[in-house]
């Protein structure tokens, strides 16, 4: 038989308990130390076969030595040995599996219960001392075989799996947490691991470990579930982490706590990214309903450059600035009497500008509430004052990339003039409640019908503001100013208006444009679009029938309005039929009669005349 190597001669003779050496594969004692001797009886074990020892014991010894083979160390109460002398020796074994080279050797360490009762009887303390040492190594084997069994589960765990004792030492870490946290398995264990991992706050602030939700779980007995907190990267960067923190007990004694836990930083960042990017939807959508709005009024309004009919020289000097204008980014500022296609004008630019493909935005200052002005035309986010449930785009968003008109700009509150200012200079802006600035890219155009001039002498609009919006003037001419305009504004209306109200246009007639340009026209060319339109109602497909009765203006014949007694108002009715059928030659109805000067029916103008007894032949 060969002989042993010496380490395992040293491992034999070194154990102070009997310890028997043997050769797993021919089972024969290859080196035995002299308490084994001693306690076998046997001064010359050496190339005995051990099972002589064991009498009928050796499917036991072949178990036994399979466990400790799988497990590396094990023990056994079930191999009672016969000594030498015949005494059989209940006994514990303690058995270690060694390997040289290509032979693999069982040490056992053999305990005789018996000598140890007898001791344990003797010496109080020295039994409880032994039985220590024998309960720990049990729980020393139990633990080994545990963490063996458990290591691989835990190890193959995606999720950090990492245990705290009472006093928060980290007792295990597994593979998944090592490569979260950057921290090794040596680093960690035996460590204070809250210091180490979970010492701060994401803003900054101590995290004391009383306040931990790790340590309530075995302080408290309970499971906590936290969903947003931090855990601390060993090279200080912070790792959103989700986890649950469990109670472990043993054998019904709480001994610490079990802590799971994800790396959820990448997940939270999409889900930023995602809100992100609906927040961007949802004012995209918002935006393009309100400028489909926007668009949809232009469409029913039917806005055009064609709008701004007429030849006058005001009207040709107007569309002379327009085409002018229109080609650059410059602010336009237009002034003129309410009706006289301030409007129509901005539209003309902005569509005669690159930034027609994207919508004029209108705001009338003088029809938004001062309260809620600045909301309207800088927006705000939810929250930001009592019934702001929603976030909403601004005016100013909403007319990026387009054209702002601001119409009666005199009207904005004063108090909010200068943030307009400065905003509009700046192209950036921020929403109520909001601290992010937004880059806008705005062309801006105003109107006034009021005296801008005096307006700053009263107060009531900022002198930079005015300077800021004037830089390219367009002054719109009054329509008493431009009759010359009158022919074809009123053949261009009363087109629109059949076409809308989908009636037979009627025939205009001289004395419709004589009737049209000797009325003073207060409301200009919006009273003008008013009158022909009800003109067309009137009509029903003949000749055009104008009623300037019902209009807020007054006759440029008659002067100012006076008071007339019923005599009077029956002389100057016959009077006027007179003169009327004088300037015709006593012609009633037709092309150029009386009845179509008068802008009335020929057969109500024949009932007038038998009514007041006038001669026909005496008015030729």
């Amino acid at each position: 038989m060969d002989s042993p190597a010496p380490p395992l001669h040293s491992h034999v003779e070194s154990s102070i308990l009997p310890c028997i050496a043997l050769d797993t594969f021919s089972g024969l004692i290859v080196a035995a130390n002299r308490a084994a001797s001693q306690l076998l009886a046997d001064e010359h074990m050496a190339g005995k076969d051990f099972a002589g020892f064991l009498v009928g014991r050796l499917p036991e010894l072949i178990v036994f030595t399979e466990k400790v083979d799988h497990y590396k160390t094990s023990w056994t109460r079930d191999l009672p040995i016969i000594s030498t002398a015949g005494r059989e020796i209940d006994t514990e074994i303690h058995g270690t599996m060694i390997r040289h080279g290509r032979t693999t050797y069982l040490v056992m360490q053999i305990i005789d219960m018996g000598a140890y009762d007898t001791r344990s009887q003797n010496v109080s303390t020295h039994n409880l001392h032994a039985r220590g040492l024998m309960e720990w190594d049990r729980a020393r084997d139990f633990f080994r075989e545990m963490e063996n069994e458990n290591r691989l589960i835990l190890d193959a765990a995606g999720e950090g799996i990492y245990g705290i004792n009472l006093e928060g030492k980290t007792t295990f870490v597994n593979n998944a947490a090592q490569e979260m946290l950057g921290w090794t398995k040596e680093d960690l264990l035996g460590e204070d691991i809250h210091a180490m991992i979970h010492h701060h706050h994401l803003d900054g602030r101590k995290y004391p470990s009383r306040e931990c939700p790790i340590y309530h779980s075995f302080r408290n007995e309970q499971v906590n579930r936290v969903e947003d907190e931090v855990f601390w990267h060993k090279n200080g960067r912070p790792i959103q982490v989700e986890y649950t923190s469990t109670p472990i007990y043993d054998q019904q004694v709480l001994a610490g706590a079990v802590v799971i836990f994800r790396d959820v930083s990448e997940r939270r960042e999409n889900e930023r990214k995602l809100r992100a990017a609906m927040e961007q939807i949802e004012a995209l959508r918002e935006r393009l309903e309100q400028e489909n709005e926007y668009l949809q009024e232009e469409i029913r309004n039917v806005r055009s450059h064609y709008d701004l009919a007429g030849s006058s020289p005001a009207i040709m000097r107007t569309l002379a600035q327009i085409e002018l204008v229109a080609k650059t980014q410059s602010n336009v500022l237009i002034t003129g009497e309410g009706g006289t296609g301030k409007s129509l004008i901005a539209s003309a630019i902005h569509k005669s500008s690159s930034r027609a493909k994207r919508p004029i935005i209108r705001i009338n200052c003088a029809g938004i509430s001062p309260s809620t002005f600045e909301s309207e035309l800088f927006g705000h986010v939810r929250g930001a004052f009592q019934g702001a449930i929603h976030d909403r785009t601004g005016k100013l968003e909403i007319a990026n990339g387009g054209t702002l008109y601001l119409d009666e700009v005199s009207e904005i509150p004063i108090e909010l003039q200068g943030k307009i200012l400065k905003t509009l200079q700046e192209q950036a802006l921020e929403r109520l409640g909001d601290n992010r600035i937004s880059k806008i890219n705005v062309r801006v155009i105003a109107s006034s019908s009021k005296d801008l001039t005096a307006c700053i002498k009263n107060g009531t609009l900022r002198q930079d503001l005015y300077f800021y919006l004037n830089v390219f003037p367009i002054e719109c001419q009054p329509l008493r100013e431009r009759l010359s305009d009158i022919p074809e504004l009123t053949q261009h209306f009363l087109t629109l208006a059949c076409e809308r109200l989908n009636l037979r246009k009627p025939t205009i007639t001289k004395a419709n444009i004589r009737q049209l340009q000797d009325y003073h026209w207060p409301g200009n060319v919006r009273e003008l679009q008013n009158v022909v339109e009800r003109g067309a109602i009137l009509s029903r497909g003949e000749k055009l029938i104008l009623d300037l009765q019902q209009g807020t203006g007054r006759s440029r014949s008659t002067g100012d309005a006076d008071i007339f007694t019923e005599q009077q108002m029956h002389d100057l009715q016959v009077s006027n039929i007179i003169a009327c059928l004088k300037q015709c030659g006593g012609r009633v109805s037709g092309e150029e009669g009386a009845a179509q000067l008068m802008g009335i029916k020929p057969t109500t103008l024949y009932s007038r005349i038998k009514k007041y007894g006038i001669v026909l032949d005496e008015t030729e």
